[in-house]
């Protein structure tokens, strides 16, 4: 039987059994053609599961003075009775992953300051302080997208590079990816959605689709290659951020 009889026989087959509605889409097999480009998904790719369940703190600790969960989001707030003295974090106790792809959306007031932490600490002073890479978020979107490192080496990448970190020196700038001032234009005054990629030391974070920074870490006495999961609230004025659907994949 000749290789392209057998391939019809066999789909034929899978066909008239009804086992192609069996087969999940990732076991099909991707034969490449010449007219085929990278496409955009719609939805999450598989593997992603939820880390907040939108209703409660179950599996977050953090100081419930400014954490709640409302609406389906979970809030911190500052208010002018709260004001703090040191950032605040509510931090996810379901693991320390290594390698992964997180995806949350995030809502902030104008004068708030916020971010995701990832393969971070906690204090050992400080229960609800955390050290470790940061994506970055804030209201005016002076320094949302960029690679911070909360509490460490600061700032890795800001918004629109690529940037290699060896130690001893400045973080070196490898290519640009677009002008700051030109993807803050990505940014909305509503809901964003975050997509952060972290696999060996390669740290990506794209925002609403568009890459923002690239950091690839070569301080090794320095880098993290797992730790803690959390969110910030700022020292500074009165501020509100929200987080939802927070969804973990761990490669």
């Amino acid at each position: 039987m000749n290789i392209p009889y057998r391939r019809r026989f066999l789909a034929s087959m899978i066909g008239s059994l009804g086992l192609h509605k069996a087969i999940p889409l990732a076991a099909q097999e991707y034969v490449p053609k010449q007219s085929d480009r990278p496409e955009l998904t719609t939805g999450d790719e598989p593997g992603f599961k939820p880390i907040f369940d939108g209703k409660t703190l179950d599996g977050w600790e953090g100081d419930p003075k400014y954490w709640r969960a409302e609406d389906g989001a979970l809030v911190g707030e500052v208010t002018p009775e709260t004001l703090l003295k040191s950032n605040s974090f509510i931090i996810w106790r379901g693991g320390a992953p290594k390698d992964f792809e997180l995806r949350a959306d995030y809502r902030i007031t104008s004068n708030g300051n916020s971010g995701i932490n990832y393969r971070s600490v906690v204090l050992p002073d400080n229960k609800f302080g955390m050290r470790g890479y940061q994506a970055d978020i804030d209201g005016q979107n002076r320094y949302t997208g960029q690679n911070y490192e909360e509490r460490g080496r600061l700032f890795l990448a800001v918004r629109g590079q690529m940037t290699h970190v060896v130690g001893g020196r400045k973080p070196i700038v490898l290519s640009s990816l677009g002008e700051p001032k030109d993807l803050a234009s990505f940014i909305t005054a509503d809901w964003n959605s975050y997509h952060l990629i972290v696999r060996g030391n390669i740290l990506i974070h794209i925002l609403n689709g568009h890459l923002m920074s690239v950091v690839i870490d070569d301080d090794a006495p320095h880098r993290a290659f797992e730790g803690l999961i959390g969110v910030q609230v700022h020292v500074g004025p009165p501020m509100k951020v929200e987080y939802r659907s927070f969804r973990l994949k761990e490669l």
